[in-house]
């Protein structure tokens, strides 16, 4: 099976790939001739996530295109700052995007602040025969003082998960692309296209 991912970042591409089964070939908005970021003009994850997903499954329509089209957006939502930044993590210290800036302007909001309970969330938008279905993955933990670990993107290297005494950038891309937030939402998305594909 081949599925488009209304996407260009690279690594949510790469940490996507990784999760996905073999039998499944994930294209990329490059792949299929789109060359830049589509732009998130909505004012909540959920229609985000639908507003990337229809773009690019109305732009293979006109190319006489058929493929199952998906589409994530993702938020970190911290308790002490009412949920923010929320939609607008990716853009949080500004545009353009920049995740170190990001993380540093977190910081500073929270340098005040002890209790430090958050949670990343994702939601699916997969469009597949002119039906529109919606997966959701959620992870909960906290914001670490300090940025810490190489790996990974966004605010892994502030945001450990529950059970864990590392962030996520600490702990790697092995063990975050099992229970990231990400991963939750890929993984049902992937129950679902399991019983549409099932003899």
């Amino acid at each position: 099976m081949q599925l488009v991912f209304a996407s260009a970042n690279k690594h949510k591409i790469e940490e996507i790939r990784s999760i996905l089964p073999d039998p499944i070939s994930l294209l990329s908005l490059t792949d299929i001739g789109i060359n830049n970021e589509i732009p998130e003009t909505r004012k909540t994850i959920r229609d985000n996530s639908y507003l990337k997903a229809n773009f690019v499954s109305a732009f293979l329509k006109e190319k006489g295109l058929n493929y199952p089209v998906f589409a994530d957006d993702s938020g970190l939502e911290v308790e002490a700052l009412n949920k923010a930044p929320g939609v607008y993590s990716a853009r949080y210290a500004g545009v353009p995007k920049n995740d170190l800036a990001n993380n540093k302007k977190l910081l500073h909001e929270l340098h005040l602040v002890t209790k430090r309970q958050a949670r990343f969330v994702t939601i699916i938008t997969l469009i597949l025969n002119n039906g529109t279905h919606y997966f959701e993955g959620e992870v909960k933990g906290t914001i670490a003082y300090e940025t810490k670990g190489t790996t990974g993107f966004g605010y892994d290297p502030l945001f450990i998960p529950q059970g864990y005494r590392s962030t996520f950038a600490e702990l790697g891309n092995d063990v975050k692309n099992k229970i990231s937030h990400r991963a939750g939402a890929v993984n049902a998305l992937l129950v679902f296209l399991n019983t549409k594909t099932d003899p």
